[in-house]
């Protein structure tokens, strides 16, 4: 059907490339709106507790933290110098490889890596983080029955004061962008009495307030389940070769060929593979997978909710009976297989700062790829084509702003008209 905003029809049948978290998210909301949607994922999509041939959602640490969702392009970068990123302790590394690719990445990372930079995507996020949680609501109102759960509070340790006073100044610069960010200074006594779990080490915590988390991977799969159940066509293991738009529709290419379709629209949601079909249409700005590592332990008793490290960049979530400790951010291709020295390396970093559990004895050791962009924001909207659109490059925060995204893209797609909270995030920028 024709896709010119002046004499608009609403699309029937969409495509969603992506069966990820910020892609069933957009496939959802679009339901909303009466809109048939057709998933294709390369993958199989996120199911149970087994970590093999499970999507970037699974293993990630669930957080649904609006106040802590910042740019990855830190000033930290620049204030320790650009050693910090090839050190292999580092808790964001670059292999020292001859790739192109991601030196051009790296060097706009880098070039990103400004206050001034920092405080505007800060503010150009600040409009997605404070309607995160509730885009999560909307989801569970419409049936999707995985839970998210209060944290209650996120307890963020450190070792030294200046550390906490780095998290402080931030979080006062989040606030200062339009988002909340409610925070108690704690005593250690005060703070091992909400958390037992927390080690000698820690000499400074700080309790963060109004956050959630979820076990991703259960959330993801009754995501794609709750598509289903509405309607939605989804075709797991399922690769898209290529898009071919006409005057009134896309043609999608697929392995296995069975799965083709003609759509109205599609939506890229490919994660750190983005690049490859939204090259043809205009999307230019690098997506580099900034692979996070995670592990599973037991616990001598249930976490009360998320313990954050900032200062080793490690995040653990109470999952099942035991607890998710998840870190790095390692710049590589996003089918590298895991590297165990990356494992090795979030376990040195966590040393000494949860009690009572044996980081040697470790389980459901993952790796995920991220899709980041140099300056930290993510690239949704439309592209140079009317109807190929683009949801991704959220960085570590996917699960944040996946449903979020979902609702403004979905609206965008649907009405035609411009959605003031995607501007900064435009596809072509």
């Amino acid at each position: 059907m024709p896709m010119d905003n002046r004499t608009r029809a609403v699309p029937d049948h969409v495509a969603v490339v992506g069966g990820g978290m910020v892609g069933l998210c957009v496939a959802w909301f679009l339901q909303d709106h009466g809109v048939r949607v057709t998933v294709f994922d390369r993958d199989r999509l996120t199911r149970g507790a087994d970590p093999a041939g499970a999507g970037s959602s699974w293993g990630n640490a669930g957080w649904l933290t609006p106040s802590l969702t910042t740019p990855l392009p830190d000033p930290a970068v620049l204030r320790y110098g650009l050693r910090v990123l090839w050190r292999s302790d580092s808790p964001v590394y670059v292999p020292p490889v001859a790739d192109m690719a991601l030196a051009r990445f790296v060097a706009g990372f880098v070039r990103h890596s400004t206050q001034r930079h920092w405080q505007a995507a800060m503010r150009a996020l600040a409009p997605l983080t404070r309607s995160a949680l509730g885009a999560f609501d909307d989801l569970a109102a419409g049936g999707v029955s995985a839970p998210t759960r209060a944290a209650a509070p996120l307890l963020a340790g450190y070792q030294r004061r200046a550390d906490l006073d780095v998290l402080l100044a931030e979080l006062a610069e989040v606030r200062a962008a339009g988002q909340r960010a409610d925070v108690d200074v704690l005593d250690p006594v005060t703070a091992r009495d909400l958390e037992p779990l927390l080690g000698e080490n820690v000499r400074y915590v700080v309790a963060l307030h109004g956050q959630r988390f979820t076990d991703p991977g259960r959330f993801v799969a009754a995501l794609a389940d709750s598509v289903r159940e509405r309607g939605g066509v989804l075709h797991e293991s399922t690769a898209v070769d290529a898009l071919r738009p006409a005057a009134e529709h896309v043609e999608v290419d697929t392995s296995p060929a069975s799965a083709a379709c003609a759509v109205d629209a599609v939506v890229l949601a490919t994660g750190a593979w983005l690049p490859r079909l939204g090259g043809p249409f205009g999307i230019r700005r690098p997506v580099q997978a900034g692979r996070g590592y995670s592990f599973h332990v037991a616990t001598p008793q249930p976490p009360s909710g998320p313990i954050y490290f900032p200062a080793s960049r490690v995040a653990c979530t109470p999952i099942g009976a035991g607890l998710r400790v998840a870190g790095m951010m390692e710049f590589r291709a996003p089918d590298a297989p895991l590297d165990p020295r990356r494992i090795q390396a979030v376990v040195t970093a966590t040393r000494g700062l949860l009690r009572g559990v044996d980081l040697d004895r470790r389980t459901h050791e993952w790796v995920g790829p991220r899709p980041c962009t140099p300056d930290g924001l993510p690239l949704v909207g439309r592209t140079s084509s009317p109807r190929v659109f683009a949801a991704g490059g959220h960085g570590m925060w996917g699960i944040t702003l996946g449903p979020v995204t979902g609702r403004l893209l979905a609206d965008a797609i649907v009405t035609g008209r411009a959605v003031p909270e995607l501007a900064p995030f435009d596809p072509l920028r």
